[in-house]
């Protein structure tokens, strides 16, 4: 995951609004491309990384690792690493990770139902 330019005002302004309400910072991390597709993807029983890249045709390697990566460290994941020969990997939601699918679902289904009335209307 690359590491963030810490003196551009960029930077600055998304630390201040992230230090001001925690939600700018969930939200700015559930708007990078993927991430909340990921995410369902898991919560669908996709545990396996093969399993995700497989369901997100369009994702590359490198996009799907670090999407991994930042969901696992904001908490909403859990890695699990199992001895072996190949090492094999699972990913499960935590209760956070749980608890924000059933909110993003949510909101899946009420920005249906605006856009379906934003296309009927035009």
């Amino acid at each position: 995951m690359a590491e963030r330019k810490t003196n551009s005002s960029n930077f600055q302004n998304q630390s201040y609004l992230e230090n001001k309400c925690p939600l700018n910072e969930l939200l700015f991390t559930m708007s990078r491309r993927w991430t909340t597709d990921v995410l369902f993807c898991i919560e669908e029983g996709n545990n396996r990384f093969s399993g995700i890249r497989e369901e997100l045709a369009y994702i590359t390697d490198h996009i799907l690792s670090d999407r991994l990566k930042t969901l696992e460290k904001s908490g909403l994941i859990t890695r699990h690493q199992f001895p072996g020969m190949p090492p094999k990997v699972t990913y499960a939601l935590t209760e956070h990770g749980v608890e924000l699918c059933n909110l993003l679902s949510k909101l899946c289904d009420f920005s249906s139902l605006i856009y379906e009335d934003k296309a009927v209307s035009a």
